[in-house]
Order: structure tokens, then sequence, then C-alpha cells
């Protein structure tokens, strides 16, 4: 993922004019690694450390989601409705 795409993400989610590490854009960006990854591995069934990474980066995203969900709700539901996650 370019620098160029994670800013666009950064830019869509974030808080504030310095926000980098919400935990609504780390959402966001673990949300399009994941969807890279996806695709990616389509292509390459056999590419056992990325399929690895991506159950990593799943997991992580769980755990961010959980956190969210305990602390704020209503911006847990809007993150989960912008970015089209079943949850």
């Amino acid at each position: 993922m370019s620098q160029i795409d994670r800013a666009a993400i950064r830019k869509q989610f974030q808080r504030h004019e310095r926000d980098t590490g919400s935990s609504e854009v780390q959402i966001a960006v673990l949300t399009k690694e994941i969807e890279m990854l996806t695709e990616h591995l389509k292509a390459n069934k056999k590419d056992h450390s990325s399929r690895y990474g991506l159950i990593r980066k799943v997991n992580t995203r769980r755990s961010l989601l959980d956190y969210l969900k305990r602390e704020d709700e209503a911006v847990y539901q809007k993150i989960i409705k912008e970015l089209g996650l079943r949850r």
C-alpha cells in the first residue's frame, strides 16, 4: 500500500488534522490492507507467509473494533457502515 493510499484513508477517517493513530484510522488502513492481501492470496494460493500476515491483520482489526465498540458505540456503528464490514 502506497503512502498516497494511506494518506487518503487517513484524511477520510481522522478526527482532527494531525490524527494518524486513532482507532478509526487504524481500522480503515487495516481494512484496505486486508482487501489487498485477500486479492493477492486469490492469485497466489501457496503464499503462506502472506496468509499468516492476513490473519494477524484481521485479528488486530477485530481487537480494535471490539475496543471501539466498548468505548464509543456511535463511532463504531459509523465506521462499520462506512467500511461495509459485517458486524
